[in-house]
């Protein structure tokens, strides 16, 4: 059994009810994407694996032991969150939000340490932000802001990553940094789950891709299993074309127009 797993969760925010009885393993050391259209389950999926969400029935397993039953600063030990909105204390600069990553591993008998320091100054290189370390960073723009989350969540050094859209405010060339930065601790030997948008993106850089509709896990695996011309037209309602990527030969999404149907093709 992996890691990290679902059992058989019903989730439900406010009264509505987002997904009944689904179950999901996140394979150790994959790279795994989650995919599908607005509001159907991802980023809920996400918070019960992070224990902010609790399951009205089922369960999350985290290393053999329900995740609710964990002390909070174990899981955070064991699993970083980036969340889609997340929000600074005013006046906060670069750094000392950076460092706020490395709470988990204080306490009463370890304070602050030349470890702490490195782990910041590793995360604050990996994303670029050196020279805005010392900027306050609500005078930063959507993109470095998203940066510097991202360096947080790298400085807690966790062997679990959860990121819930990380490419939000992200121009193409950071998409890509940043994805390439993932999959580098992914081959390091850190366990990946991201929520992202961008389909090509998806099978570009997932080892283990998980598709969800209206709340349920539709398909999941490799993606050139998984990323079909039939499961693109059920969960996204897309008719496309699906080709190898000429770069990195993964599936690689091309929509059909109104005109490109009609015609045939």
């Amino acid at each position: 059994m992996s890691r990290l797993h679902a059992s058989n969760l019903t989730l439900r925010r406010g009264q509505r009810t987002v997904s009944q009885g689904l179950s999901l393993s996140i394979p150790d050391g994959s790279f795994t994407v989650i995919v599908g259209p607005n509001a159907c389950g991802k980023s809920t999926l996400l918070a019960a694996f992070a224990r902010i969400l609790a399951p009205s029935q089922g369960q999350v397993v985290l290393d053999g032991e329900a995740i609710q039953q964990l002390p909070s600063k174990v899981v955070a030990r064991r699993l970083g969150l980036l969340a889609q909105s997340a929000l600074a204390p005013e006046g906060i600069q670069v750094a000392e939000l950076v460092a706020r990553g490395r709470f988990p591993h204080q306490g009463w008998l370890r304070q602050w340490s030349k470890t702490d320091e490195c782990a910041v100054e590793a995360a604050l290189a990996a994303t670029g932000l050196r020279d805005l370390a010392d900027r306050a960073v609500d005078g930063l723009s959507g993109g470095q802001r998203q940066r510097v989350w991202i360096a947080m969540v790298l400085a807690q050094e966790t062997p679990l990553l959860l990121l819930d859209e990380p490419t939000t405010f992200l121009d193409i060339a950071h998409q890509i940094e940043l994805l390439e930065l993932l999959a580098q601790l992914n081959r390091q030997g850190r366990t990946i789950i991201a929520v992202l948008h961008d389909l090509n993106q998806a099978c570009r850089y997932a080892s283990h891709l998980v598709a969800m509709k209206d709340g349920a896990v539709v398909a999941s695996g490799v993606p050139a299993a998984v990323f079909t011309e039939q499961l693109v037209e059920e969960v996204f309602g897309l008719d496309a074309l699906i080709i190898a990527d000429p770069i990195s030969g993964t599936p690689m999404l091309i929509p059909r127009g109104v005109s490109a149907r009609a015609a045939g093709a």
